[in-house]
């Protein structure tokens, strides 16, 4: 397994040794370099501050409880981190795994903050590809390249389900993306923050990433969907794998987790209380999803002429709507604005592999989406 050369596990010096030392030993040590105020009566925390690179251990034990009876299985607190965001996730992995100018695998169509994370680490993004068949998304095995030595990807990063195409990786996609990095020796990213998100269409089989044993993996998730809170800057990374990979991985993480500190124990405080309110504000969402999405496949189906098709996701919070391709997407974008005020994202945004699609959000209140989606359709068929 590659590991970045940005992260030395450096041995400890002979101070660190002799201090460590007489600790062992039960003697008195006076730290009188020591810059922590809180062990010096400052501050107002009421207690000693006590740095932990991984986050709060009771915050994390918090979250190992309730990750273990969401998932059915157990989650180990030494294996979390708690970050500010996802995407602080996704550039501590690109610092632990891609020295400068490598490259991460990143599946298309995708949300392009992979891309622009990726520049600011100076790592390089090459893509594999999910298809569109009739009637949902799948894994193009093909597009998957055969690893060499001169440009191998340092890592694959796999969204499940995919934003905004909503599809989740089934049993056989998961396994076969399983083969592919445990025969190239490649560590497995899960960005999995909308897998709560079910929509009618999801398969049975879907399946989670996050614990997976076989490889090295790390699964990313948060607050900020599962309680649809942006501002609740909450989030964490999941490391598992075999045992002696997990245990470089994370002493190597540790090392970026310890020069960042992101993580309060202000935030680490209300953790539990958050994480008991994901299973009703979670519902909440998806029945706004699933209504707005009926909604719109109602409108279409009204329309026996109507030339858009719904291109129904799986999970999520988008929907993708595909029309004919001779209407320019920005023509139809710059017109729905100038008609109604009404701004949505052209296919392009997300690398699609064909021209006549707009993503449109399934957040809206559902009098509001009805309204206006009713408006996107009538402007397609015009144009048509």
């Amino acid at each position: 397994m590659h590991f970045s050369q940005r992260v030395s596990l450096s041995q400890p010096n002979a101070i660190t040794l002799a201090a460590g030392k007489r600790r062992a030993q039960g003697q008195q040590l006076v730290n009188i370099s020591d810059s922590n105020p809180t062990r010096h009566e400052l501050g107002e925390s009421g207690s000693p501050y006590q740095a932990d690179p991984r986050g709060q251990s009771e915050a994390r034990r918090a979250l190992a409880d309730y990750l273990s009876q969401r998932d059915e299985r157990e989650v180990d607190p030494d294996n979390l981190y708690l970050l500010s965001s996802t995407s602080q996730g996704y550039s501590w992995l690109m610092k632990l795994l891609c020295d400068p100018g490598e490259a991460v695998l990143a599946p298309t169509p995708g949300y392009p903050l992979i891309e622009t994370l990726a520049s600011l680490e100076n790592v390089q993004v090459t893509s594999y590809s999910f298809v569109w068949l009739g009637r949902n998304w799948e894994l193009d095995p093909l597009s998957l390249p055969t690893v060499n030595e001169a440009g191998r990807p340092r890592a694959l990063v796999v969204i499940n389900p995919g934003n905004p195409t909503g599809a989740y990786l089934d049993g056989g996609e998961c396994q076969l993306l399983m083969d592919y990095c445990g025969s190239h020796n490649l560590p497995l990213i899960a960005d999995e923050v909308f897998y709560n998100f079910p929509l009618p269409a999801a398969p049975q089989s879907r399946a989670r990433l996050a614990g997976c044993p076989d490889i090295l993996t790390f699964a990313l998730d948060g607050l900020s969907k599962n309680l649809c809170a942006p501002g609740v800057k909450i989030a964490w990374l999941e490391v598992s794998g075999p045992e002696s990979l997990v245990a470089e991985a994370k002493a190597r993480l540790d090392i970026i987790a310890d020069a960042f500190l992101p993580f309060s124990d202000i935030l680490a405080a209300q953790l539990p209380g958050f994480l008991e309110q994901i299973p009703s504000q979670s519902a909440r969402t998806r029945g706004r999803c699933a209504a707005n999405l009926d909604v719109l496949q109602g409108l279409v189906g009204e329309d026996p002429a109507s030339p858009v098709t719904v291109m129904a996701p799986q999970g999520g919070w988008n929907v993708l709507l595909r029309f004919p391709s001779h209407i320019d997407e920005d023509e139809l974008i710059e017109k729905l604005l100038q008609d109604f005020g009404i701004y949505c994202q052209p296919g392009y945004f997300f690398d699609l592999p064909f021209s006549g699609t707009i993503s449109l959000s399934l957040l809206l209140e559902t009098d509001s989406f009805r309204e206006n989606a009713a408006k996107v359709l009538r402007t397609i068929t015009a144009l048509s």
